[in-house]
């Protein structure tokens, strides 16, 4: 077994963290997993993983040995395509990610489109609403919400949202509208533990920021279900302006205290930005830049539209 080969299957199995999951992976049987793990062992004379019947963890020379090999498959790849030709033409894996919903609503419903323009292109989509470390991970492009970029990354902003309030039409018929923050003390309030802010909402009032304590009658662990109790009139709900805006064009859902949000939020396209491009990534940026851009959702101009 060459070392190239010993290198992905040392990585498969720290990534999966298991033989088995290893070998699914590579399309293996777990037996030749455990031989190429252990003759990489003997052949450099240390043991790169601890393992017992429960678990499976990378010892200290096992961490730094895995950081090299992701640098030199990642450079091997990189060789590869630059012999294929993958800077000229788009061909090859792309892995992108974006936060869940955002991803469903907007990313999604493109990709389709992309691959069609470029069949030589597979996609893997990486929707999760966290933020992953595109290097560790294998990621090709990351679409996020906020700052949220390292040294050697290029982002591309391509639209923003708002932290926005919002009730059902008939709850504040039977509630009335509030006028200021400060109301939400009494308010009936339905949120999201996705949010990871569920005890307190920030504003602005008069130039000074504003933060409000809140007690949510309901705590979900996803938007949408906040979402769901808003329109169905049982309470309000903070949530960013892009997951409600079909909500609101309907008019199944009004926004308050508009006037006292906080300044927008970003949206980015986010890609390395380190050597040669391949041109599956570029044209990937280029297309979802331009047609993100383009969504009146997304567009600050279109701020009480959504």
């Amino acid at each position: 077994m060459d070392r190239f080969h010993e290198m992905q299957v040392f990585l498969a199995v720290a990534e999966e963290q298991g033989f088995a999951a290893a070998a699914r992976r590579l399309n293996t049987s777990p037996p030749s997993v455990t031989r190429a793990i252990a003759a990489m062992e003997q052949r450099l004379g240390t043991q790169l993983l601890a393992r017992t019947t429960r678990s499976l963890h990378l010892t200290e020379a096992g961490q730094r040995y895995l950081e090299d090999c992701r640098r030199i498959l990642a450079e091997l790849d990189e060789a590869e395509e630059a012999a294929a030709g993958s800077y000229a033409s788009p061909w090859g894996h792309l892995t992108v990610t974006a936060p869940v919903l955002f991803g469903e609503l907007y990313v999604a419903p493109l990709l389709g489109e992309y691959l069609d323009r470029f069949p030589q292109v597979t996609i893997n989509a990486l929707l999760v609403d966290r933020v992953v470390n595109m290097a560790d991970e294998g990621v090709d492009v990351a679409v996020r919400i906020g700052h949220l970029h390292e040294p050697g990354q290029q982002a591309l902003k391509v639209g923003e949202v708002r932290r926005v309030v919002c009730a059902a039409p008939g709850y504040l018929e039977r509630h009335g509208r509030p006028e200021h923050p400060g109301q939400l003390r009494e308010a009936t309030i339905a949120t999201s533990s996705a949010s990871q802010v569920v005890s307190e909402w920030q504003f602005v009032d008069d130039g000074r920021s504003l933060t409000v304590p809140i007690t949510p009658r309901l705590v979900v662990s996803a938007n949408n279900a906040a979402i769901h109790l808003a329109r169905l009139g049982w309470g309000m709900t903070r949530v960013l302006s892009y997951q409600v805006a079909a909500a609101v064009a309907a008019g199944e859902l009004e926004i308050v205290l508009d006037a006292f949000e906080p300044p927008p939020l970003p949206i980015q396209v986010v890609f390395h930005n380190r050597g040669r491009v391949p041109a599956r990534v570029n044209t990937f940026v280029d297309f979802l830049s331009q047609r993100l851009s383009q969504d009146a959702a997304l567009n600050p101009s279109h701020r009480h539209s959504l």
